[in-house]
């Protein structure tokens, strides 16, 4: 591990234990809470693990169990580390200190528009309904699409000349040796993918591909030509869609908040911008971050592997 490698973790690693012990700390009186394993002159404890354990989607008692187990090692190895970096004093470190700052400043604003999201109405049971009749893609014709793609990188004018190529039936063969001669870069890959998870703004043009077609779908400064390979049925009955589509209803409703929360506050606050951040009128205002990183309502829940590792994602 390389010099600025290793002080990156224990700035991570003391940043989370900072954060941690001020959320369990009230003035100088330290929370009593039960104690899972003893680390030298430290502890970890439940508290600590459940904490993690929240951010998991772990279902059943087995993989619970299983999980808050990974979970304890890792906090293990994280107050190893922390023990150290205390020893040889790096929580005195000016560097050290602006990252904990700067962790503490996220966490801050996070736990704002948490609650101020808090307050988001849960979709009615028509909204649901709603939402799994318009979206036949993701639920009640759900496909599973093994996809061949080139990401084109080039520039919108680039787009004409492809639809003109493209008007003529071409397999991909035949696309990359043309890009190829026009010298325009391009990556191949070959994925396979549920509809769900496929971009929401994409999968509806793709859901309209039959096997062997070729659709063009502009993806920021990148061209996508995918094709079709082959793709499976796997429908999703509204029952078992139905908590899938609450929850992410739900979050968009959260996300919508917490961006109109940030706009007003930049509306009503005193905002200067000075010397070389003199800001044009025309740049546009960092957006609020999202209270929820989901992008289509999965109708597959995560193995309980994965939810571990999204959970543990701090700890790394």
């Amino acid at each position: 591990m390389s010099h600025h490698a290793g002080r990156a973790l224990v700035l991570s690693i003391l940043a989370t234990a900072m954060l941690a012990a001020c959320g369990g700390e009230s003035g100088d009186k330290k929370v009593a809470t039960q104690v899972a394993a003893k680390v030298n002159g430290g502890e970890v404890s439940v508290h600590q693990i459940n904490q993690v354990m929240q951010r998991t989607n772990v279902s059943s008692p087995e993989q619970a169990k299983a999980a808050s187990r990974q979970v304890l090692e890792r906090l293990i190895d994280q107050e190893l580390l922390v023990q150290q970096a205390i020893d040889k004093k790096l929580d005195r470190d000016p560097k050290t200190l602006q990252a904990i700052e700067a962790a503490k400043r996220e966490v801050l604003s996070r736990a704002y528009l948490e609650q101020v999201s808090a307050v988001a109405p849960k979709p009615t049971e028509s909204e649901i309904t709603a939402y799994y009749a318009e979206h036949p893609e993701l639920f009640a014709e759900r496909r599973i699409f093994s996809l061949r793609e080139l990401a084109i990188q080039a520039g919108p004018e680039f787009m004409p000349k492809l639809q003109g190529y493209m008007a003529e039936p071409r397999n991909m063969q035949q696309v990359a040796e043309w890009l190829r001669s026009e010298n325009v870069r391009f990556t191949a890959n070959a994925v396979t993918k549920p509809a769900e998870q496929l971009p929401l703004e994409m999968v509806k043009n793709i859901h309209k591909l039959k096997d062997g077609q070729v659709g063009i779908v502009r993806s920021g400064n990148t061209i996508l030509l995918l094709e079709v390979a082959a793709s499976r049925s796997v429908p999703v009955d509204e029952k078992a869609a139905q908590p899938v589509i609450e929850q992410f209803l739900l979050n968009q409703r959260k996300t919508e908040l917490a961006k109109a929360e940030v706009k007003k506050l930049r509306d009503t606050g005193k905002i200067e911008y000075l010397g070389e951040f003199s800001a044009p009128a025309d740049v546009p205002a960092a957006p609020a971050a999202p209270v929820s990183a989901t992008e289509t309502p999965s109708a597959v829940s995560p193995e309980a592997g994965t939810a571990v590792d999204k959970g543990l994602s701090g700890l790394k």
